[in-house]
């Protein structure tokens, strides 16, 4: 009944515009995006295609590629704004060497829960969509991952037991953080990480309760201590050339869904969290709350980090954290 009101709203627009749906004008759009089928960012954006495809009665189609099957991670952004696919989805921390901006949600225990993550975005957003507009993109929708947890071979009581580990990185600030406490960063990409914890390549990682299940971390680590470090986001862009080659009634569609995509990844991500972390305890790993000890030395490597970050931030920078604070 939901979707029977979406859609005759829309087609009233449509009709207003003077821009009817119809199947002569019929796109498809490919869209990579990272992660498997079963990861929650995922499902959200094949319900984000099926909502398009509805919406539309079939004029635009939206055909997802997962997994890194049609681009890897690295290269999707590249790819919407060469115009190589029209629509992409990444994790936006991934653009932290282009602006410290684009990193602040993986600023260590800046943000560590999801009214938190809410206000940064809030403040963020406007300065992301300036930046990555200059770029021929534009911002559709943006969904937390899960507060961040370590993950161990052993009980980690204080930061000195981090010294040496073999450590899974994933973008800049991590590897920052990585080695601010004394360990040794390994760039590993989500499919690699069960193969990159058996060959010994790495021993421990900061990843969402997410990944560590998909991952089926049990298999080769013993410990998960909650210290909720950052929410950080992935974000999905469209070529903005792409996107006005739309007529005006698919372009409020497409908005539409990004909408309700947005809403509803939020959610789930919430829902992920309390999902995936008794999951992750019912498979054998130790769920461990971080002594305080050890959160103090997290939390004076993260004050430490953002100050840094403020300093290469710029007036950007500044924008976003007074926005944030106020």
């Amino acid at each position: 009944m939901r979707l029977l009101k979406s859609f005759g709203l829309v087609m009233t627009v449509c009709a207003a515009a003077g821009a009817p749906f119809g199947l002569a004008n019929a796109a498809t759009w490919d869209m990579p995006t990272p992660y498997p089928d079963k990861t929650f960012h995922t499902v959200n954006i094949n319900q984000f295609a099926k909502d398009v495809d509805q919406a539309t009665g079939g004029g635009l189609t939206i055909k997802v590629h997962s997994a890194g099957s049609l681009f890897k991670h690295k290269e999707i952004k590249s790819a919407v704004r060469s115009g190589q696919v029209p629509i992409g989805e990444f994790f936006l921390g991934l653009l932290a060497n282009e602006h410290p901006a684009f990193g602040i949600d993986t600023q260590p225990f800046l943000a560590t829960n999801y009214d938190d993550a809410a206000r940064l975005w809030s403040a963020q957003s406007p300065v992301v969509v300036k930046l990555l507009e200059k770029q021929g993109l534009q911002p559709l929708f943006s969904v937390p991952w899960p507060p961040q947890g370590l993950y161990t071979k052993k009980e980690i009581a204080s930061v000195e037991d981090l010294k040496g580990l073999k450590f899974r990185t994933y973008n800049p600030t991590l590897a920052q953080f990585v080695k601010l406490v004394g360990a040794a960063p390994t760039q590993v990409q989500v499919p690699d990480i069960p193969q990159a914890f058996s060959t010994g390549r790495v021993e421990a990682m900061i990843t969402s309760p997410s990944t560590g299940a998909n991952s089926k971390a049990w298999d080769f680590l013993s410990h998960y201590t909650d210290i909720q470090a950052w929410v950080p986001k992935n974000i999905v862009v469209v070529n903005k050339r792409a996107f006005r080659k739309l007529d005006a009634a698919t372009q409020k569609a497409v908005l539409q869904a990004a909408r309700a995509a947005e809403k509803r990844g939020w959610q789930m991500s919430r829902a992920e969290t309390a999902t995936k972390t008794a999951i992750l305890k019912d498979n054998g790993l130790k769920i461990v709350a971080p002594s305080s000890e050890l959160m103090k030395g997290l939390r004076a490597v993260g004050a430490a980090m953002l100050k840094d970050w403020q300093k290469s931030s710029a007036a950007e920078g500044a924008s976003i954290l007074s926005a944030y604070r106020k």
